[in-house]
């Protein structure tokens, strides 16, 4: 199995590591002081073709696969995280799922205007009393003469505010335990749907966090995505899918913390050296540059096996939760070899650790992905 890039892929992360060095890194700072991205940012990160670059050329994208999108989230969350969540989020929670279940009429319709930038992409999935347990979700779908009736709401929707396009989870039969949800593409500029609440959040500020309300939203027939009654299945892929996301997300912050940390060590001086110098510092470097470099391992093996058409789902959730929890571990151990100043805004240590620790949380908790690699030991892997 070999991750080494081809010609294409070291070529598009050169081009993209140098946007995020020149054009994203700079402007981190007060993305997250004005929590938002910034128009201008989203067309450059559209014009790269960086929102299109896992979907396939007949549908005007890249079709580089989720590699080429991995090692994208990954060099981008280097510079910003918030902004390498937008990107996580709409190539794995909204393209990956219209790839993967649409009908030809859907993908025809949607696919272009994703890759574009036309629309953002969005997943509807954490309600109020369904997080970790989404099949409690209570946002129903009902079928009427003009189309699917829609009732509720969603909450925590990454790119919610941005978003013009959505694939949405909800309840279309209550009495069938295993067949209760089932899957849509939904237009946020539907009559009847509305975002209620932004999220203030702790960290990735940049990101938009929605709550989104439906009331008597009516959509056609044919928004259906997949099966009736297999909603569950769309949702579980696609959280496979955003698990390697998140990993390349949390791998980025992991080696900012890294470089920041190590750059420090060598020209912050006490008692007439540099602290670098020290074991103890040099313990914590040492650290995470390993547990980064088996990070990346991981993530990239998941990857490698999502684009090979093989079973990926186990190793992607060991590569979010190792990848997540070597964040925090990266993000802590950088404030500490800053001392106090790493507990201030004049260095980026401080939101490194904010940032760092949404991602134990979100596509599945650390928790829950104990859970799906132990249920992976049952099943004999």
């Amino acid at each position: 199995m070999n991750y080494n890039f081809n010609d294409d892929l070291t070529m598009l992360q050169e081009q993209v590591r140098t946007f995020a060095f020149r054009e994203v890194a700079p402007g981190a700072a007060k993305r997250d002081k004005t929590c938002e991205i910034g128009d201008d940012l989203r067309s450059q990160i559209a014009e790269m073709g960086l929102l299109g670059i896992a979907i396939p050329e007949e549908y005007g994208g890249a079709g580089m696969g989720c590699l080429a999108s991995t090692m994208v989230v990954e060099e981008v969350s280097k510079a910003d995280a918030g902004v390498g969540v937008f990107l996580s989020a709409h190539n794995s929670l909204c393209v990956d799922p219209i790839q993967s279940f649409g009908t030809e009429a859907q993908k025809k319709k949607y696919l272009p205007k994703l890759a574009s930038g036309e629309f953002v992409g969005c997943l509807s999935l954490t309600e109020p009393g369904s997080g970790s347990d989404a099949g409690a979700a209570r946002c129903a779908a009902a079928l009427k003469s003009d189309g699917w009736r829609l009732n509720g709401n969603k909450i925590f929707v990454t790119n919610g505010k941005e978003a013009g396009v959505m694939v949405l989870i909800a309840v279309t039969d209550p009495n069938e335990p295993k067949r209760r949800l089932s899957a849509f593409i939904v237009e946020t500029n539907t009559p009847g749907v509305r975002i209620g609440k932004l999220e203030k959040k702790l960290g990735i500020r940049c990101s938009s966090t929605a709550e989104f309300v439906f009331e008597d939203a009516v959509v056609p027939k044919e928004a259906l995505l997949g099966e009736q009654g297999r909603g569950m299945r769309v949702a579980l892929a696609t959280l496979d899918g955003g698990r390697i996301g998140i990993a390349a997300q949390a791998l980025g912050i992991s080696q900012a913390c890294l470089y920041e940390a190590t750059r420090y060590a060598k020209t912050r001086e006490q008692f007439n050296q540099p602290i670098g110098r020290f074991q103890a510092i040099q313990n914590k470097l040492a650290d995470m540059k390993t547990r980064i470099e088996a990070a990346r391992a991981l993530t990239y093996k998941a990857a490698w096996l999502k684009d090979h058409g093989r079973d990926y789902g186990h190793t992607a959730a060991m590569a979010k939760l190792f990848a997540s929890e070597t964040s925090n571990l990266c993000a802590n151990h950088a404030v500490q070899i800053f001392g106090g100043y790493g507990y201030t805004e004049d260095y980026p240590v401080e939101r490194f650790l904010r940032d760092a620790r949404i991602t134990e949380l979100y596509e599945g908790t650390s928790e829950i992905h104990r859970v799906v690699i132990a249920r992976g030991l049952d099943a004999g892997r």
